[in-house]
């Protein structure tokens, strides 16, 4: 009989979480090679650590995985849970993945007691691994992961990435409470809409310095998969709104064009968001866009200073920005505009020139606010705090400098940490009062058509 595995979804302390499309891709293939699949949702039900502890003395499994993204908070999270497992009467063997531990795979079976790490893409190493352990076999040879070998550490080669990612079955949406995840809201969902995560494909074309990203380009799903996936997602969970979560449906004008396309000859009559790149949005690319059903495009943005653009090695000008947000706009969909401060070359100038544009292109929507950028482990600018001496490595990074998404962990700039701290402050506090000025006028406005208007429409003066 095939191995049980449990596969823990971690609570983000949010009321609706986001779908964990990594998790479903995983369950999907050890589903297909015969394991016994059960997903443990911390997240939904926000059970304490401790109860994963007892849930594992009532219920026995062969393997146990988690996987989390680089970050204060999912550090600390899988810390203590791994705790939580390792207290277990009946342990079972404790993998884990994502791009969290994937850079620095030493460190986090050291902190974490696991007994391997998943490296880069799973789907093909998981089944590996699994059939290793199984069979009692030696995991020296098995591409894509790292593992405990008594007192040492043995991290093997990478695996080659899956060439052709639609031979990948699709999320295994049934193991999930999807009538909870489907409750997730984006900026244009209506209140009785549902929403779902997918990916149009893995990878991106561009070289960003704080990237942390392993895998090195990029990989389209056919648009023949892509619509069978939203077929089936709107036919079994009812779901009207799709969130493309991939780094870059936006990877060219051709190929956005290519989904667009087919989601029209489909006739699915679907929404949808992705994010984007300023230098393809094109103003015949966002009517094709907004014609297939796009209401919102994420921007990485990131600086509004060329220089600091170069140095980050974006791939975009200030001119391109503007453009790219003035045509989205121009044909009714919404920017989400991002920008980051203290990157090499960042000062208080460069600092503005962000402040301002967010002012500019402020529509009451969003709040966006500016975050310090982050070296996360495996990103070129982590390396490069390591090289400059303003980190010392991954254990200096996650116990000591990155204790917060919004407070700095490594300054790249000639301003002292406190200053930076200030001038972000002072940043903030601009946006935050343009923001809510804007929402105050809008609720005035909406007042004066209710009274003024007769708005029999009207459905009471509630949060968006």
């Amino acid at each position: 009989m095939k191995m049980r595995v449990l596969l823990v979804v971690y609570d983000n302390e949010m009321f609706i979480e986001y779908f964990p499309q990594g998790l479903a891709y995983i369950a999907a293939v050890l589903l297909k090679e015969g394991y016994q699949v059960d997903v443990y949702s911390q997240d939904k039900h926000h059970y304490p650590d401790t109860h994963l502890t007892e849930y594992l003395n009532k219920n026995r499994y062969d393997v146990i995985g988690v996987g989390v993204i680089a970050g204060y908070y999912q550090y600390r999270k899988l810390l203590k849970l791994s705790d939580a497992i390792n207290k277990s009467k009946n342990r079972p063997y404790y993998i884990i993945g994502g791009h969290g531990p994937a850079p620095e795979p030493k460190f986090f079976l050291k902190k974490t007691g696991a007994d391997a790490v998943v490296i880069g893409e799973g789907e093909v190493s998981i089944v590996k691994l699994l059939e290793a352990i199984g069979s009692q076999e030696s995991l020296k040879n098995i591409s894509g992961i790292a593992f405990r070998y008594g007192e040492d550490v043995v991290i093997n080669k990478r695996r080659p990435l899956v060439k052709d990612i639609d031979t990948i079955p699709f999320p295994a949406y049934h193991l999930f409470p999807i009538d909870y995840y489907k409750l997730f809201r984006m900026p244009y969902t209506k209140r009785t809409d549902f929403v779902m995560r997918m990916l149009s494909g893995r990878g991106c074309a561009f070289n960003c310095n704080f990237c942390f990203r392993l895998d090195k380009g990029f990989r389209p799903r056919s648009v023949a998969s892509i619509i069978e996936e939203i077929k089936l997602l709107q036919k079994d969970y009812q779901i009207s709104c799709i969130t493309f979560t991939d780094e870059l449906l936006m990877s060219s004008v051709e190929r956005t064009i290519e989904i667009c396309e087919g989601i029209i000859r489909a006739n699915l009559n679907i929404q949808w968001d992705c994010n984007g790149r300023l230098n393809y949005a094109k103003p015949e690319v966002l009517k094709l866009m907004k014609k297939a059903g796009c209401k919102f495009i994420n921007y990485g943005v990131e600086a509004m200073d060329d220089a600091v653009l170069r140095n980050m090695k974006k791939g975009l000008r200030v001119s391109q920005i503007y453009k790219g947000v003035e045509a989205t706009i121009d044909v009714g969909i919404h920017p989400g505009l991002n920008i980051i401060f203290g990157n090499i070359g960042d000062n208080r100038e460069t600092l503005n020139k962000g402040v301002e544009f967010l002012l500019k292109y402020d529509d009451g929507v969003q709040l966006r606010t500016i975050r310090p950028v982050t070296p996360y482990p495996g990103s070129p600018l982590y390396y490069y705090a390591i090289e400059k001496g303003i980190l010392k490595d991954c254990e200096d990074f996650y116990e000591n400098k990155h204790v917060n998404s919004d407070l700095l962990t490594a300054n790249f700039t000639d301003m002292s940490d406190d200053g930076l701290h200030k001038c972000l402050l002072d940043a903030n506090k601009r946006i935050i009062e343009n923001f809510y000025k804007k929402k105050f006028l809008g609720s005035i406005k909406e007042a004066e058509i209710l009274y003024l208007e007769k708005n029999t429409n009207f459905r009471g003066f509630r949060p968006s």
